[in-house]
């Protein structure tokens, strides 16, 4: 215990020398040197930081690198991460703007609460292990996208029975990733839970090393990859847990050697015997219950599905479903999940489209929608989600509306047999159109993504516009937000509150009327 308060207390004093948590920008570390990236070199102290004791001296390099001595700088390192994790957690949220709420800006600071005030309820340890894990798979994305866009190119290729000197390379691309994905996940969670990201990743080649299939576990033979991602994820954390036993116990002359053998050792022989076999087994019953559940399912599997994404991003809880869609890819070559849960992404256009054109008088809040609805089409909903229909509040259960009618299309089509997927998690939207792959050939699956899109924009139009505004919410939101030009010219360009104008009759009974405006926005 004294030593780890030394290590903390090492951490915590070289901090601040630094620059503070805002001036780091990457936390590794070697043999003997915490390295840091700085995103300001002059804010660091050199001469109080060499007169820390546990300090051996420093190094100017392409990273700032502090001397530790081996055995300290991997027990301090990750306390070092922690104080930093912690200090970025701790800055104040933004506030939301009370002048004018029913203008863009004002819509956006307040998104901007309610996603500050959604991720302070979110850290909770639950949502905090998953972000965690989202953490480690995040990473992975940018190659399942390129590696499976790879494979659909490859796929064409092979059915056309073009360039067949081509292909056998393009398969190698496409599959040379997925082959070894169990390393890099073992490599970013030991990394994430605060190891030696190598060991995790060495512990974690064992699952895919081809000669596992010479060992008997549980009375039956291993098989290379057994487990998976899952198997990985599980044996990289025990690395963890072991290596930081080690550190703990192990005298600091004997730490280089002494814990990456252990470490290795320990954790290799219970992944060998024990959680290859079990992960193997829950990683079948993944892939099985996800057929089962949309080929018996089907339409309304699909709606709820598609009609809960949204909250369970607002939620957190969307990250637990990462490592799932990465298991089904592994196995099946395609999540079934992703088309489905994409269609929120869907029912989000259609929701902002209907604010577009039931806010025919704020040309702020319409200007916002023009700017993200592009995003949004390529499956970046964020812009639209905290920019515009999450504060207005209706407007995002009537998307929600739209993502379960899309989901439920794709999800009746799965049920008929027609199974459309995803080579790669990440993209949705338009964007996911190179990534589908399914059962029935390339153009059926595209086919029914597409109009599964088009019912989730249409239903989330439909239930936006009919259904997304009260009649104090339109009053309050249907305004002009930009003074008359002959008002900005007389100003000298200068825009002035001013109150709106209308010369066509006002009813009083028409929600849409600007007699119900207050005067002044």
């Amino acid at each position: 215990m004294a030593t780890e308060d030394k290590n903390s207390a090492t951490a915590a004093a070289i901090l601040p020398l630094v620059g503070g948590a805002a001036n780091v920008g990457s936390i590794a570390h070697c043999m003997t040197r915490l390295r840091l990236g700085l995103h300001d070199r002059s804010l660091v102290d050199d001469e109080a930081l060499k007169a820390l004791p546990a300090v051996m001296g420093v190094v100017e390099d392409e990273t700032y690198q502090i001397v530790l001595g081996p055995g300290t700088v991997a027990r301090v390192t990750p306390e070092f991460e922690r104080l930093v994790a912690e200090a970025r957690e701790a800055e104040p949220a933004p506030s939301p703007s009370p002048d004018e709420p029913s203008t863009a800006d004002g819509l956006a600071a307040q998104g901007a609460a309610i996603k500050a005030e959604q991720k302070a309820r979110n850290a909770t340890p639950f949502k905090l292990f998953l972000r965690r894990i989202a953490n480690i798979f995040v990473p992975l994305i940018p190659a399942l996208i390129g590696c499976g866009i790879i494979a659909g190119l490859n796929g064409l290729l092979v059915n056309l029975g073009w360039l067949p000197a081509v292909t056998p390379a393009l398969a190698a691309m496409a599959s040379g990733f997925m082959a070894l994905i169990a390393v890099f996940v073992g490599y970013n969670t030991a990394k994430e839970f605060g190891g030696t990201p190598i060991l995790g990743g060495a512990v974690a080649a064992i699952i895919v090393f081809p000669g596992v299939a010479k060992i008997d576990a549980f009375g039956q033979p291993l098989s290379p990859g057994q487990g998976g991602v899952l198997g990985a994820l599980g044996a990289a954390v025990l690395a963890v847990y072991v290596e930081k036993w080690c550190r703990r116990w192990v005298p600091e002359a004997l730490d280089v050697l002494v814990t990456p053998t252990l470490t290795v050792l320990i954790s290799g022989l219970v992944t060998i015997f024990g959680l290859m076999y079990v992960a193997g087994e829950v990683s079948s019953a993944i892939g099985t219950f996800a057929d089962w559940l949309l080929s018996n399912g089907g339409a309304g599997a699909g709606f709820v599905l598609g009609g809960l994404f949204l909250p369970l991003v607002m939620l957190g809880l969307h990250q637990a479903l990462i490592p799932i869609h990465t298991t089904l890819i592994e196995q099946q070559g395609y999540t079934v999940l992703l088309p489905i849960l994409a269609m929120a992404g869907a029912g989000q256009v259609g929701a902002a489209m209907a604010v577009y054109v039931r806010l025919p008088r704020n040309e702020s809040i319409r200007r916002t929608i023009r700017s993200a609805l592009p995003a949004g089409l390529l499956g970046v909903g964020e812009p639209l989600i905290y920019g515009v229909s999450l504060p207005l509040g209706r407007p995002f259960i009537t998307a929600c509306v739209g993502g379960a009618f899309g989901g439920g299309f794709v999800g009746l089509f799965h049920q008929l047999g027609d199974t459309v997927g995803s080579t790669a998690i990440g993209p949705s939207g338009w964007a996911l159109f190179p990534l589908l792959d399914g059962n029935h050939g390339l153009g059926s699956t595209i086919a029914i993504y597409g109009a599964g899109l088009l019912a989730g924009y249409v239903a989330g139009f439909l239930a936006t516009y009919f259904f997304g505004f009260s009649k104090d919410l339109l009053t309050e939101f249907n305004v002009s937000q930009e003074p008359p030009s002959s008002t900005v010219a007389a100003t000298g360009g200068h825009r002035t509150p001013t109150t709106p104008t209308n010369t066509t009759p006002q009813n009083p009974n028409d929600p849409d009327s600007p007699a119900k405006a207050p005067a002044g926005v």
